[in-house]
């Protein structure tokens, strides 16, 4: 054979130019795509990272302790005008004002003690004021009891210019109902307690003389339009004789209950209603307790009693189920910490604007205190002498102090949310006006004496049923419409059940809630037996139906393409929820005495609201469907031939197959789906918004609504108050929302991994 006939082999320069260009360009490539991936990667973490320390941002000052900083001390202002009865400051916390017992009103400057002015009440000659009150905080007006059995009714006010840009505050009194004092024990003698009550339209005053003597007496208020004069028209009410000598007396500004302390630790609660006083009830303190000073909450629906021991207690009247009131002792607050249990409170100073007060001792410490949380913010030593009274500017930001060594102590206070405890936010609180305590959010009312109700437990339980319910609705339907779709359904069928479903998905939300809400809400309760006889005989007319195909002559089953049947059963469903809706009013006559919904109400005792969770679980579970059968397909779908074709070659049927292989085999997908249907779910917003009628209460019943925490941060926020207690708390809602589906996440995926390991050797 000719050598030189036979070809040379040819040789693969794999180092020429071109491929080595190539090789650096498709290495840059990998480098950039890698890059990228771990950027956008770390992008996502970033973000979510960033979301996290926003959110503690927000919320981490609901948790900063309460701090006072000493701003002043100074001498008694006018210390030779006499003992001190009062002390006020403005809102501002420039000015502040002292009222002695001698009818001397000394308005001075809080920084230095500077007096700024002083006025004269108009006494009686040789008359001196015997007891002092004030109406409510925002009313700004006080009532001097005189030895001479009359009272003076006068009002601090203030009036604020701004001359060269700078402002300045000048105080001056007014006497909303004249100069002249006003006769009230026709004795004569001297008055010793005091209370007033205002409204738009009476004056209610109670008292007691030096003889322990009760009295009370009603002004109906007229205002002359034309002039502004108010008139005065005097209605007295009896009042009854007590069992003891009163000590401290409390109208409520209600006008109806009064509360009068007495000497035997007791208190009597006397009803005023149809102008007649009689004693409603009396309640006795422990034995152990000694009532030392008595005064209204905020609001005037609590009374706040000191005792000896160095306890307040918080008492409010409490209506039962059958309309009977009674006193009831709700909660108690202790100036003791454990280590000084010798001091003995002073004097007692409520918030203005807030359900909170400061307790002053004998060993110069103040304490600051919040009924609804029911906690003590702080507790400050002030000075080494005993303080033995002392104001709180309206703001609560200031506090002003006086002790027996003849010294004024002016505060700044920094306690911006002392609302918010563990047992606020998650337990059971007894509010004012309520019969028991219970889960309420309630974070804005008409008036500025209400209590803030910021419980979360009502919106986490809100959260959780919404999502319950459209998972109920969802998770079986869509996995089953997966299974089938994906294993069963002939290839022609499936391309195009599988997008009309994803295309659900992009259905917005709100239009979803809006359907719900104005046009499936009405419908399924003018429906509502039809509704439920239509959830009983659809599987059941199915279950029938299938069982008659598959008996029916070979030759009309295979007419119709194998995967092609679930076409057969949309007449099915469409003639079954006709047939239930039509026979709805025979069945509500028939068995619910025409009204299914009184039946509910009236014979069974469960409540019924039109928005209600079963229309949530229907609406949002409509929105999640698509969620979970898309992943869970894929999932299905996913799983390799060979596993199928093996166990069906090994005899198993289809339905053993996909029982003992497919499913297996994509748990970890379905598993994953279903964790981010319940993530879409408890994040939803607008559905539950227009389809539950928002009302935060925690009840199980599927026939009434909730409000979850998702929809409760989009209906309160815009109106919430930036950097406030009620903005921070939803805020708190959000960080909760964020936290619950981390965690739920978390284990989701630590689960799908454990069902990917098991069934990997599949």
């Amino acid at each position: 054979m000719n050598k030189a006939a036979v070809s040379k082999a040819p040789t693969l320069d794999f180092n020429s130019p071109r491929l080595v260009r190539h090789r650096k360009i498709r290495k840059m490539k990998d480098k950039l795509a890698s890059i990228s991936i771990g950027m956008g990667g770390s992008s996502v973490i970033l973000a979510i990272s960033l979301i996290f320390f926003y959110l503690l941002y927000e919320i981490m000052p609901l948790f900063k302790s309460a701090e006072m900083q000493a701003l002043a001390s100074y001498s008694i202002p006018a210390k030779e005008s006499g003992e001190s009865l009062y002390y006020a400051i403005e809102e501002q916390a420039e000015k502040a004002f002292r009222v002695t017992k001698n009818g001397q009103v000394i308005f001075f400057n809080t920084q230095d003690g500077r007096l700024d002015s002083t006025y004269s009440l108009p006494l009686p000659e040789n008359v001196v004021i015997t007891s002092f009150t004030a109406a409510s905080p925002a009313s700004r007006t006080l009532l001097a009891g005189l030895s001479n059995g009359q009272v003076v009714i006068f009002k601090h006010s203030y009036r604020i210019t701004y001359p060269n840009d700078k402002r300045v505050i000048s105080p001056y009194l007014e006497f909303p109902f004249g100069e002249k004092a006003m006769d009230m024990d026709s004795s004569g003698s001297p008055i010793v307690f005091t209370s007033l009550s205002l409204t738009d339209d009476a004056i209610l005053i109670v008292g007691a003389n030096d003889q322990h003597k009760l009295f009370s007496t009603r002004f109906l208020k007229e205002e002359n339009f034309m002039t502004g004069e108010v008139n005065l028209e005097a209605e007295a009410v009896e009042m009854p004789n007590l069992d003891g000598q009163p000590n401290y007396i409390v109208a409520e500004p209600g006008m109806r209950w009064v509360f009068v302390a007495t000497n035997k630790n007791q208190i009597n609660v006397f009803d005023l209603a149809d102008n007649e006083a009689h004693i409603h009830s009396t309640v006795k303190l422990n034995g152990n307790e000694n009532i030392i000073g008595m005064q209204l909450l905020l609001g005037g629906s609590s009374i706040l009693v000191s005792s000896s021991s160095g306890d307040v207690s918080q008492w409010f009247m409490v209506r039962d189920k059958q309309n009977d009131y009674s006193l009831q002792r709700i909660r108690d607050f202790s100036i003791h910490d454990g280590s000084n249990n010798k001091a003995k409170i002073t004097h007692l100073e409520i918030e203005h604007r807030r359900k909170g007060f400061s307790v002053s001792d004998s060993e110069g410490n103040v304490s600051l205190f919040n009924s609804t949380s029911h906690t003590k913010v702080l507790t400050q030593k002030i000075a080494d002498s005993p303080i033995i009274l002392g104001a709180m500017a309206p703001r609560a930001n200031y506090s002003l102090f006086e002790t027996t060594d003849g010294q004024l102590h002016f505060w700044h206070i920094d306690n911006e949310h002392p609302e918010i405890s563990f047992s606020a936010l998650w337990q059971e609180v007894w509010y004012e006006g309520y019969s028991e305590p219970d889960y309420i959010w309630q974070s804005s009312a008409a008036n500025n004496d209400f209590e803030p109700k910021y419980s979360l437990s009502p919106l986490a339980f809100g959260t959780l049923k919404a999502a319950f319910y459209a998972m109920l609705v969802a998770t079986p339907l869509a996995i089953c419409g997966a299974l089938y779709t994906a294993y069963f359904m002939a290839p022609a069928l499936r391309r195009k059940v599988k997008p009309s479903i994803e295309l659900m998905e992009a259905l917005p939300t709100v239009i979803l809630g809006f359907l719900a809400g104005l046009f499936f809400a009405p419908f399924m309760e003018a429906h509502l037996p039809g509704i439920f006889t239509w959830l009983l005989i659809t599987p059941l007319a199915l279950v029938a139906f299938g069982f008659m195909w598959v008996n029916l002559p070979e030759r009309i089953r295979h007419a119709i393409p194998d995967g092609w049947d679930p076409v057969l059963l949309i007449p099915v469903i469409i003639l079954t929820t006709w047939f239930s809706m039509e026979i709805s009013p025979v069945m509500e006559v028939a068995f619910f005495g025409g009204d299914m919904r009184s039946w509910l109400t009236n014979d069974m005792g469960i409540d019924f609201d039109q928005r209600n969770a079963l229309v949530v679980g229907a609406a949002m579970g409509f929105a999640v469907i698509p969620t979970i059968f898309s992943i869970t397909e894929d999932a299905i779908f996913s799983v390799p031939k060979h596993l199928s074709y093996g166990s069906l070659a090994l005899g198993a049927t289809q339905w053993q197959t996909m029982i003992r292989v497919i499913l297996p085999t994509a748990s970890p997908g379905i598993f994953s789906a279903v964790m981010i249907g319940m993530g879409r779910a408890v994040g939803e917003t607008m559905i539950v918004l227009m389809a539950t009628g928002n009302t935060p209460i925690m009840d199980i019943n599927i026939f009434e609504g909730m409000r979850t925490l998702s929809a409760n941060i989009a209906v309160e926020m815009p109106e919430s108050e930036v950097g406030g207690t009620h903005f921070r708390i939803l805020f708190l809602a959000a960080f909760v929302l964020f936290i619950f589906t981390f965690v739920v996440n978390t284990v989701a995926e630590y689960v799908r991994q454990s069902l990917r390991s098991k069934y990997s050797v599949i």
